[in-house]
């Protein structure tokens, strides 16, 4: 199983339900709107954080999907990454950070692609983006 959360608009009245569904996962999908506001981007990075500490997910790896790279006011993967503190807040974890968009579905099944293979190795490696 992978858990799939997405930060969009009444996540907040069943975010309370997402941990019933962490027992027996293998991985995490993230989803975040790479067009959001300051605020929202903090809102995301809490809850990234609080997904990778959670005692049934910190060992997974974690496909981080920053969404809307296509909109004009998208902030890059790298400036992502650099707003989520990426490096130091998932040291030591299996991860990986990739735009997407709803155009390019063969980037998004790109990252999937990176995210099973993430699944199938049997070590934790560097982080990788």
């Amino acid at each position: 199983y992978i858990i799939a959360a997405s930060l969009s608009v009444g996540a907040e009245t069943i975010k309370k339900y997402w941990s019933r569904y962490y027992q027996g996962s293998q991985g995490v999908v993230f989803v975040l709107n790479s067009a959001a506001s300051d605020e929202e981007m903090e809102a995301s990075r809490s809850e990234l954080l609080l997904a990778m500490q959670h005692p049934q997910l910190c060992t997974l790896p974690f496909l981080i999907l920053a969404n809307h790279q296509d909109s004009p006011a998208a902030r890059s993967v790298a400036e992502i990454q650099k707003f989520l503190e990426l490096q130091p807040l998932a040291r030591g974890k299996r991860w990986i950070l990739s735009g997407s968009t709803t155009s390019n579905m063969e980037a998004v099944k790109e990252s999937f692609s990176q995210l099973i293979c993430l699944l199938e190795e049997k070590e934790v490696l560097p982080s990788r983006i």
